[in-house]
């Protein structure tokens, strides 16, 4: 199989419980050695997503594919893949070394084989010397490597993981996020990670599946989802962007206005068809990051607007600023303060004047 070729492809999946639909017509392709992440509110059906994969859960209509082969039907323990789960499930009356090597053992292998392949796999999450250690005598960091490597060790093709950083604080999430993708990388396994965590699926993923209601809503990088989302639902879900809502305007090459609150605004529509086709008049956003909006002193170039700030919100990395424009409408304002506000607040009934680049704006159609 070449690099970056299909490995498993889900065809029009859909997932119902009696009369309840959980998955509407899904499709997707995971690539063979890519860390891909599906990513999603509480009922997405993210994690349904998984578990039909894994064979956990029957499919209502729909086919999945491995290497081009219909797996729908297979049983669970002929599906190569392994599953890490956010409990762990790990045997608390067996060693780190026998719970590594169950999966080996329910399979016959011979006990020399069994034992130096749990050394590598050990050897590999950074846990050699904790053979003989129980799970109650783990962290949570630890257990979740041991989970780990008992999903490696039997070399499956994919490995599916189930919110498994879920349960560590955020130190410890944040340090397991950068094992996880090194891990990866090393063994050129595909993962497919499971998270409600914006942050986990920026910081680890080739590709990222936003969910919502059971449908996927935007497949693609975490640059292109981060800066580039297709609508309202990605645009709110996935980080800090400001969204000025107003109604589509002219098109001008690249570029096309909107008429908002903060007067009219020009945003780029590079490689977009869909914004370029709009109908004028047609409901949309403004979508910029906190980092592009800039005080402006002086009025130069376009999207220069200036306002009164009715409300302020210190919020760690952003000030949220509730700005009311020359009609008296407000809008909500997310901003990095530079320049002369560095190091204070924003003051109540101020006169703060604001800018940002085209080229740093994109349109959301709503």
């Amino acid at each position: 199989m070449t690099e970056n070729s299909d490995l498993l492809t889900l065809r029009s999946v859909s997932k119902s419980y009696g009369a309840v639909p959980v998955l509407h017509d899904v499709n997707l392709e995971i690539r063979d050695g890519e860390f891909l992440t599906v990513l999603g509110p509480s009922g997405s059906g993210k994690t349904t997503v998984l578990r039909l994969i894994g064979g956990l859960e029957p499919l209502s209509s729909g086919e999945i594919r491995l290497d081009g082969q219909n797996i729908s039907r297979m049983p669970i323990n002929r599906r190569p893949f392994n599953t890490v789960f956010q409990d762990y499930a790990l045997f608390p009356h067996l060693t780190v070394a026998g719970n590594v090597g169950y999966g080996l053992s329910v399979r016959h292998v011979p006990r020399k084989e069994i034992a130096r392949r749990v050394a590598e796999a050990l050897e590999l999450v950074q846990l050699a010397s904790f053979a003989k250690r129980y799970p109650a005598q783990l962290s949570g960091g630890q257990r979740q490597r041991v989970a780990l490597a008992r999903a490696l060790i039997c070399r499956p093709r994919l490995i599916l993981l189930d919110e498994p950083l879920a349960a560590l604080d955020l130190e410890l999430r944040r340090q397991m996020q950068e094992f996880l993708k090194s891990i990866q990388r090393e063994i050129k396994t595909t993962f497919l990670f499971v998270t409600h965590d914006q942050e986990e699926a920026i910081g680890m993923s080739d590709r990222i599946c936003v969910m919502q209601a059971g449908r996927i809503r935007q497949l693609g990088t975490p640059h292109e989802l981060y800066y580039k989302p297709n609508c309202e639902f990605v645009a709110r879900f996935f980080g800090e962007n400001n969204l000025v809502p107003g109604k589509l305007g002219e098109v001008h090459g690249e570029l096309r206005s909107i008429d908002t609150a903060l007067g009219r605004l020009i945003c780029s529509i590079a490689g977009q068809p869909h914004l370029k086709n709009a109908p004028d008049g047609a409901g949309a956003f403004a979508m910029f990051r906190p980092e592009a909006l800039h005080v402006a002193d002086v009025p130069e170039g376009k999207n220069h607007f200036s306002g009164r700030v009715v409300d302020i919100a210190f919020a760690g990395s952003s000030t949220v600023a509730i700005i009311a424009a020359g009609d008296g409408r407000t809008t909500r304002l997310r901003m990095r303060l530079a320049s002369r506000f560095s190091g204070s607040a924003l003051t109540a009934s101020e006169t703060v004047a604001l800018s940002f680049a085209p080229r740093e704006a994109h349109l959301v159609l709503s």
